[in-house]
Parts: structure tokens; sequence; C-alpha cells
């Protein structure tokens, strides 16, 4: 940790996430967390950012970590949920914001 994982198609440059271990400072006890996810927006609505999450979340659990967490606005709250990912706090740092966990299926 630190990781970075990139989707691509050959050369091209789809998208990223990363496994960091702490994305909030005011809660340095959760780590690690998933982290930074971009997708590029010709890219988006075919699957890549939850590949990348999964595989993310894999790579961690693999290290040994019993719980993951992730930072999301309400905008991308259900995108995370339908994922498996449960809230953990709310309006953390600020309102609208989300602190989401996961742990191993």
């Amino acid at each position: 940790m630190p990781t970075a994982l990139v989707a691509h198609e050959g050369d091209r440059f789809l998208g990223t996430v990363s496994v960091i271990a702490c994305d909030e400072e005011s809660r340095p006890q959760y780590t690690p967390w998933i982290a930074a996810l971009w997708v590029e927006p010709e890219a988006r609505q075919r699957g890549i950012g939850a590949a990348l999450v999964e595989k993310a979340a894999e790579m961690a659990f693999a290290t040994g970590a019993e719980r993951l967490y992730l930072l999301a606005g309400a905008h991308r709250r259900a995108f995370y949920e339908a994922r498996g990912w449960a809230i953990l706090e709310e309006d953390v740092p600020k309102p609208g914001m989300f602190i989401l966990t996961r742990s191993p299926v």
C-alpha cells in the first residue's frame, strides 16, 4: 500500500482506482481505503468502475485486511451500496458525504 490499478484497452486509458492507508484524516483508525476511483467519461456504463473497485477490494483482502473503507458523496452512494458496501457514517467530513465499509464476502 499504496496501490493503484489502471484499466485500459491496449494503450487507451479507461480508468483507475487506488488502495491507500487513509482517505479521511479525521478517521485514522479506519484502514485501508479504496480511493480515487475514476473512469473516463466515454468508458462509463460498461462496468469498469465496478470491476476496478472489486479488484482493489480483492487485493486489499488478500493482504489480510478484515474491513475496507471508502468515502463517497450522496450521488455515488447507491453505486457502492449495490455492490455490497454499507454506510458506516453519514455527513463526514461534511454534509452529503458518507463513509462506507465492506468486509470480505
